[in-house]
């Protein structure tokens, strides 16, 4: 099988979908990878690094084309999917819910599209869990992004001049993101709480060292895929007012709620941030649906009352080295699972993770949320 590296050309994209210790993984396995020229600099990968581990550098995208993979992390332009050889695959973030136009090209060129944002969330796909690995670098870094911000220290500190109290941080939402966001803010030194409307997660924010904010919504709100369920408006308003007290006494706040394939929950509303201390800050890392903070602006910091809004894009791409081993690691554990005994390609849609990861093939969408996205953007 012939797998292809091509350099991201997304804006502020420095990722890379391969790095050298997997595709020295695959040429073991018999497989030919082929890599873009400097499709690693941004993650500090030279293209020595991959042709000691095996691959081939070809000088422009043109020399991927032939492939049977095409292993990418942001989706391929228009101009680069009008080039795509038919029937071949393509696996990497493709944004199958808000991407419409794009999805339709590739169902267009004919290619077998595989997002791994659709990997079903079951124990048998954890190590394809691309989402939840780039969770895991967005959390680390927004508990980083708010110490820094903060302008306060984290930690109790007891010295000759006098005591500092410890800095005190709310994350709201506990998913990967948040549950890392927890225990790096933890080892830093704050005092941390954490809020999500599933009850299940309370065990797992209790482990690392946080307290558990429980609030009556009306039951457990946890939805298909582990993911929180979208709240009725009555809800949504009586979670913003017992917030709001709850995130006027804390120095920073980490939002990660996201609802797939909906606009982010409004969390915190003005009147909350207007209720905060001045210096306080609010890290949020739902900007690119919208933000989880009504004053968040997408990719820019803000000023409200003193307090910082800060709304990163792209969190994982800031710490591109270790993020593109992680995620190399995903792409490789979907391709072990596309690859049959004699080493070449064989997709077998009987399978629950094929299957569900599959957005286009045979020149049509297949993924019903994608086909119903794609639609409703007019694509």
């Amino acid at each position: 099988m012939k797998i292809a590296v091509p350099k991201e050309t997304q804006t502020g994209e420095q990722r890379v979908a391969l790095v050298p210790e997997v595709v020295g993984r695959l040429t073991a396995a018999g497989h030919v990878v082929v890599v873009e020229a400097g499709a690693g600099a941004g993650a500090m990968l030279p293209d020595s690094a991959f042709t000691d581990a095996g691959a081939t550098i070809v000088a422009d995208a043109s020399g991927t084309l032939d492939a049977d993979v095409i292993a990418r992390v942001a989706p391929p332009s228009a101009e680069e999917t009008a080039a795509l050889r038919k029937e071949s695959v393509v696996i990497g973030f493709l944004q199958p819910l808000s991407n419409g136009a794009g999805i339709s090209a590739l169902a267009n060129a004919g290619v077998s599209a595989f997002a791994l944002e659709s990997v079903p969330r079951i124990s048998r796909a954890q190590s394809m869990d691309a989402l939840s690995s780039q969770s895991n670098v967005a959390g680390y870094r927004a508990a980083l992004i708010g110490a820094q911000e903060l302008g306060r220290f984290y930690p109790m500190l007891m010295t000759a001049a006098g005591t500092i109290r410890p800095a005190t941080v709310l994350v709201l939402g506990a998913g990967v993101a948040g549950l890392q966001a927890i225990a790096t803010a933890r080892r830093l030194g704050a005092v941390v709480q954490a809020f999500d409307v599933r009850a299940a997660v309370k065990e797992q924010v209790e482990s690392l060292g946080a307290v558990f904010l429980e609030f009556d919504l009306g039951g457990d709100l946890e939805g298909e895929g582990g993911y929180a369920k979208e709240l009725t408006e009555e809800q949504r308003a009586r979670q913003q007012e017992l917030l709001a007290e709850a995130i006027g006494k804390v120095d920073v706040v980490i939002t990660t709620a996201l609802v797939p394939g909906r606009p982010a929950p409004k969390l915190v509303t003005t009147a909350a941030v207007e209720a905060m201390k001045p210096g306080s800050v609010v890290v949020d890392l739902a900007g690119e649906a919208g933000g989880n903070c009504e004053l968040t602006q997408p990719g820019e910091t803000v000023i409200h009352s003193g307090v910082k809004i800060v709304s990163p894009l792209n969190i994982p791409s800031t710490m591109a080295e270790h993020a593109s081993q992680l995620y190399a690691k995903n792409i490789q554990s979907l391709l072990e699972l596309m690859t049959n005994d004699d080493g070449g390609l064989e997709l077998d849609f009987e399978d629950e993770i094929i299957a569900g990861a599959c957005i286009t093939k045979g020149g049509e969408i297949v993924n019903e949320a994608a086909r119903a996205a794609a639609s409703g953007q007019g694509a």
